[in-house]
């Protein structure tokens, strides 16, 4: 038998999402089962795989030893990351991140241990604002991502309560994200609202954007303004509507405007032409603007957070 005792850092999970991650090789037909059968119970009690789990809660687990990782584990990406991350923001709950571009928000095929969450983890470890043994279940998470290429804001959640949360208002929409961008050429009009439809190709790790309904797309909604140009480049503010994959990328690209630097949808002599290797796009601003229940989390409603300056906008100082 394995008991586990609910922490405050996992209290608040479903049961059955909390056994999804502290015991990961149980099937999830049979956890139910077991669940009926009082092979798992919480407090000695049989309960519902939906119950929330309270801190203070025991859960017992009546389990073959088979369900249970006895091999050695592999050293955690965040023990070999450098705890290197520009705080923007951070209280109990949340931490808000300058992502650098070039760093990936996760590993990806490279095989790379140095992502964006291995550096947070490795910095909440080293500085005492996380003890993985403190939680069962639970490790630091991220809530929303941006491209390799793209900088700007990232929210990591340091609780489960806030993770939970924090994707309910990113669903939905209770979060603006607003990005600045530099495009080769002039947006005209200079103020406006780019509507289409994105169909993403995972085979080629692209979108493609098109004027009218076709199968499989979704609608891309972006509200712009242009800030400064120069004769080659304009300076853009964009809020995202809607946040479909490589949105901006794409539609600025689709408009015959391509972000400077971005080797997807770009034009590679411009690129080469102002030494551009990632895509001049950075999440520079967020605000929350809750309309429903955000319960620990209400202290944030009406907050705005920006990042300092980025680099691509010097290419407009006079």
């Amino acid at each position: 038998m394995k008991q586990f005792t609910i922490t405050k850092n996992d209290s608040g999970q479903r049961l059955n999402k909390f056994l999804e991650k502290a015991v990961p090789l149980l099937p999830g037909g049979l956890m139910h089962k077991y669940i009926r059968l009082k092979r798992i119970k919480v407090n000695g009690k049989r309960t519902d795989a939906a119950y929330r789990l309270q801190e203070g809660d025991v859960l017992q687990l009546y389990l073959n030893d088979e369900f249970f990782v006895t091999d050695q584990p592999e050293e955690p990406a965040y023990l070999r990351a450098r705890p290197n991350i520009s705080v923007v923001y951070e209280d109990h709950h949340i931490l808000l991140v300058n992502k650098p571009s070039g760093l990936v928000v996760h590993a990806d095929d490279s095989g790379t241990a140095d992502t964006l969450i291995a550096r947070i983890q490795a910095y909440l470890y080293q500085y005492g604002r996380w003890n993985p043994k403190d939680a069962a279940s639970f490790t630091p998470s991220l809530c929303n991502r941006i491209d390799r290429g793209t900088s700007g804001i990232v929210i990591a959640a340091k609780t489960a309560e806030a993770l939970r949360v924090m994707n309910q208002k990113i669903r939905d929409r209770e979060l603006h994200k607003s990005y600045l961008c530099v495009t080769c050429g002039h947006v005209r009009p200079k103020d406006g609202t780019i509507r289409n439809y994105i169909l993403r190709h995972e085979d080629e790790r692209r979108v493609s954007v098109h004027d009218h309904p076709v199968p499989g797309a979704r609608t891309a909604v972006t509200r712009y303004r242009v800030l400064r140009e120069t004769p080659e480049l304009s300076l853009v503010e964009c809020d995202l509507i809607t946040g479909r994959t490589h949105q901006l990328r794409a539609q600025f690209a689709h408009l015959g405007r391509p972000l400077l630097g971005d080797s997807k949808y770009g034009r590679n002599d411009m690129n080469r032409k102002y030494h551009r290797k990632t895509q001049a796009l950075c999440s520079h601003k967020l605000r929350f603007d809750f309309t429903t229940d955000a319960g620990s989390l209400a202290y944030l409603n009406g907050k705005t957070f920006t990042v300092p300056r980025t680099e691509f906008v010097s290419l407009f100082d006079e």
